[in-house]
C-alpha cells in the first residue's frame, strides 16, 4: 500500500466532521452524476446507525491546510463503501489510497468482497475497473415529466393506505421491507435500529413520510418510505410488498401515494431508484416514468 502525496494526511472522522464530509461527497457526486442528490441528512443517518464505528469504519484525508478532500466508509459487515475525493485534488492518487484502505478494513470486518455504486462512465467507474472491480449489477434513477401530473394508480380494491402512525405498525413496515429487500442476491441483512436511523429516524423525517398496505383483515402487506428534499425533490426511498399479493398494484399504488404525499407538501419533483436485482424497472416505466441517470454497482473480491 503506497503512501499518500506529499502534503496528505489521513485521519479518523469524527461526528463534527459530518458538515465537511459532506461536502466532499457532494462535490464527488456533481462531477461524476452531474446532479446533486446527497444531503448532508443523509450523512448524519449513516453515522447514526449502530452498527457503524465512525472512528473504525470512516476515514478521512486532510491536505495542508487541513481541510477535508477525501472520505471513504465501509457498512454493512464489510460488503458495502461508499468513497469519494474533491474533484479538484483528483489524479493524485487520492482515490487509488481510498481502495486500499476499504479493502483492509472490509478483511477485517470479516467480508469476503465489497462493493460500491457509481454513475456509470465514471471517473470513480474507471478507477474502480482499473483496480479489479467487477459490475455486479446496474442501477437507474428515474423521474416523472412533472410533479403535478402523476398517474392514476387506484389502489386495488380490498386494499388501504395509510400513514404508519404506532411503533407496531413502523416494525411491521420493516419487517415487509426487509423481507422483500432480503431476496436480492448478496445483500447484507439490516437491522430494525439501522433501518430506522437512515429512514423513520433520519434527521427532519416527519411522520407522513412512512406509508403501508393493509389487506381486509388489516395485516400490513405493503410499506413505502418518502423522502423530500432541500430541493424540493420527493424521492421514494423504499417500496416493498409482501410476495403472497403481488402483481395486484398494490406497489403502484404505494410509490404514486408517496408522491402525491410529497407534492402535497411542496415537492416539485418525483424520483426513485431501482436496480437489476428487483426487477422493477418496467414498472416504473409503464408507470411514465423516465431514465435519468445509469448507475453501476462494482464489486471487489477479496
Amino acid at each position: 500500500m503506497s503512501d499518500l502525496p506529499d502534503g496528505f494526511v489521513a485521519r479518523q472522522l469524527r461526528p463534527a466532521d459530518a458538515g465537511d464530509a459532506y461536502a466532499v461527497y457532494a462535490a464527488d457526486e456533481v462531477a461524476d452524476a452531474g446532479t446533486l442528490a446527497i444531503e448532508l441528512e443523509d450523512i448524519e443517518a449513516d453515522w447514526a446507525r449502530p452498527s457503524f464505528d465512525l472512528p473504525q469504519d470512516a476515514i478521512g484525508i486532510e491536505d495542508r491546510n487541513g481541510q477535508l478532500v477525501a472520505a471513504a466508509e465501509v457498512t454493512r459487515r464489510g460488503t458495502r463503501a461508499e468513497g469519494a475525493v474533491r474533484p479538484d485534488v483528483r489524479a493524485l492518487g487520492l482515490g487509488t489510497w481510498l481502495l486500499g484502505w476499504i479493502g483492509r478494513r472490509a478483511r477485517v470486518m470479516g467480508a469476503t468482497s465489497v462493493g460500491q455504486s457509481i454513475p456509470a462512465g465514471s471517473a470513480a467507474d474507471s478507477l474502480l475497473a482499473a483496480h479489479g472491480h467487477e459490475v455486479d449489477y446496474h442501477a437507474w434513477v428515474l423521474q416523472f415529466p412533472t410533479a403535478t401530473e402523476l398517474p392514476d394508480a387506484p389502489t386495488p380494491a380490498g386494499t388501504t393506505l395509510e400513514t404508519a402512525a404506532d411503533d407496531e405498525t413502523r416494525h411491521t413496515a420493516y419487517e415487509v421491507i426487509e423481507e422483500a429487500f432480503s431476496a436480492w442476491p448478496g445483500r447484507t441483512p439490516t437491522t430494525y435500529e439501522d433501518w430506522a436511523a437512515t429512514s423513520i429516524h433520519r434527521p427532519g423525517t416527519q411522520e407522513w413520510q412512512l406509508r403501508v398496505a393493509r389487506d381486509t383483515q388489516g395485516a400490513v402487506i405493503g410499506a413505502c418510505f418518502t423522502i423530500l428534499d432541500t430541493q424540493g425533490t420527493g424521492y421514494v426511498d423504499q417500496v416493498a410488498v409482501r410476495a403472497a399479493h403481488r402483481g395486484r398494484g398494490v406497489g403502484a399504488a404505494l410509490v404514486v401515494d408517496g408522491f402525491r404525499q410529497a407534492v402535497s407538501r411542496g415537492a416539485s419533483l418525483c424520483e426513485l431508484s431501482t436496480d437489476s436485482r428487483t426487477g422493477a424497472l418496467g414498472l416504473y416505466q409503464r408507470l411514465g416514468m423516465t431514465v435519468t441517470q445509469d448507475w453501476v454497482h462494482r464489486r471487489l473480491p477479496l
